[in-house]
């Protein structure tokens, strides 16, 4: 009878037990509420108002959230948020445990018995650094969030909209040790819809001959007749600028001359470019987990001045960052019109794999591989327009519009034709046309085609399904 009789010793200690357990829980859940209870009630009250500010402000964000999706993007850029946010997060950590240490010591440890008093102290070490480590993990986020946004968008200068769209033209090239910066071996317009997103994407050929240029510009002065000198090419204006560097007032006289050539191609104002490194593209795609695609072609893998080492197989499946990006830049066993449909389907796989979810939980590596990856004249201020932009773009079709044969020969552009063809697009695409496949792909060429064109036209011809993705009203289905 007496061996079932609990002893008032025992009771007691598991009721302190309990009591030191409640305690550090209530820290857990609302900081400041041991102290108003059992400890000194001015610093509990203060611990609380700051805590229930923090909700405040967390409901905030979830509203803003939840009713402009612009706005948030802009407090998530601000340098001023960023930095406030920051240090707000390394206070409340350091705050947070000397309030769990404190409710340990309210739990009076020391009267316990050993194996509570063992239980406490392991069980308050390891709340310390969980909520600690938590809140300086995304002090580090914010922290990596703020340099590679202060880095890559440095820029002070916007661009309004022309005609209700952004037009940015699209970079991509290698940086090398034999090379003067990088160079751009693709060059694409990606014109957007400020209000929808609607995108038509306006492939360039890199080997596009006779390039005009803006009147009274630098290059139009030394090529009034277009860039017609022996092997200029596209892609040779930014080399040639950089040659000249003396004739201009600026840090990028290749980015600026090129730009000038495409916008007198086009005849669309740009307002601004993003050269992407390819070698931070393949680490960008591998920070993010890879890339799906539907791979239309065996490519090769190499062979750019190196052995081919191995090949992409045709099919749907996840692309490593190396992967992705010899898919995006390979030519060895295809060509240059193969390669520009390749690079606008790993664009729109892109778009479709960059959730807000997947960046927040790879931030550090992306913000690791951006830096690597991109350089840009968009402004911190516009950032916002255009990560919200990139979002309603997942929901759109997105039209693509290709100067390749057998619209466009390379060796003999008509530039007339070509920039009806990108204003047709645009038509289509905002809805003033039908939007058909034949309308990307009409009328015959006022010159007959050269014998060197006429190879070009066989092989873009029987290369089809990654050649589609240069002439489409819906890339995802050409891709």
């Amino acid at each position: 009878m007496g061996g079932s009789y609990a002893r008032p010793a025992d009771t007691s200690a598991r009721i302190q037990f309990r009591r030191a357990l409640t305690l550090m829980a209530m820290t857990l859940v609302m900081p400041g509420s041991a102290q108003l209870v059992a400890g000194d009630k001015r610093i509990g009250r203060i611990s609380l108002r700051i805590w229930l500010g923090f909700l405040a402000a967390g409901a905030l964000l979830l509203i803003v959230s939840l009713t402009s999706r612009t706005g948030l993007f802009s407090l998530m850029t601000n340098p001023t948020v960023l930095t406030l946010g920051r240090w707000v997060l390394i206070a409340g950590a350091i705050a947070w445990v000397a309030l769990m240490v404190d409710a340990w010591r309210l739990g009076r440890p020391l009267e316990m018995a050993r194996k509570h008093r063992l239980w406490m102290t392991g069980l308050n070490s390891a709340l310390c650094f969980v909520t600690a480590g938590a809140m300086f993990f995304a002090a580090h986020m914010v922290s990596t969030s703020q340099s590679f946004v202060g880095e890559v968008f440095s820029a002070s200068t916007t661009s309004a909209p022309e005609d209700g769209r952004y037009n940015v033209l699209l970079l991509g090239g290698d940086s090398g040790p034999d090379r003067n910066g990088v160079r751009p071996d693709s060059l694409t317009v990606a014109s957007i819809d400020k209000d929808t997103g609607k995108t038509v994407l306006i492939g360039l050929p890199r080997n596009l001959e006779d390039v005009p240029f803006k009147p009274g510009t630098v290059m139009d002065k030394e090529f009034p007749n277009g860039f017609d000198c022996d092997g200029c090419y596209l892609n040779s204006v930014n080399t040639w600028a950089n040659d000249h560097a003396d004739r201009y007032g600026t840090k990028s006289p290749g980015i600026k001359a090129t730009m000038d050539a495409v916008e007198q191609i086009t005849g669309l104002k740009l307002n601004y470019y993003a050269m992407v490194n390819m070698k931070g593209f393949s680490k960008l795609i591998d920070a993010v987990g890879g890339v799906t695609l539907n791979v239309r072609e065996r490519t090769a893998i190499g062979g750019i001045g190196s052995p081919i080492r191995g090949y992409i197989k045709a099919g749907k499946q996840k692309l490593t960052g190396d992967q992705a990006l010899w898919y995006s830049r390979s030519r060895v066993q295809n060509n240059d019109f193969s390669r520009m449909g390749r690079q606008k389907c790993v664009m729109n796989a892109m778009v479709q794999e960059m959730s807000p979810q997947k960046v927040l939980l790879n931030v550090g590596k992306i913000a690791k591989s951006g830096k690597e990856l991109l350089s840009t004249d968009i402004p911190q201020k516009d950032l916002d327009v255009f990560m919200d932009l990139a979002l309603k773009a997942k929901s759109q079709k997105v039209s693509t519009v290709s100067l390749v044969p057998p619209v466009i020969y390379t060796g003999n552009p008509d530039y007339v034709k070509v920039r009806d063809m990108i204003s047709g697009a645009i038509d289509a695409a905002e809805g003033r046309t039908a939007a058909t496949e034949a309308h990307l792909v009409t009328a015959a060429l006022a010159v007959p085609p050269t014998q060197e064109e006429q190879v070009e036209q066989k092989v873009a011809e029987k290369k089809k399904d990654p050649i589609k993705a240069n002439q489409s009203t819906d890339l995802g289905a050409a891709c």
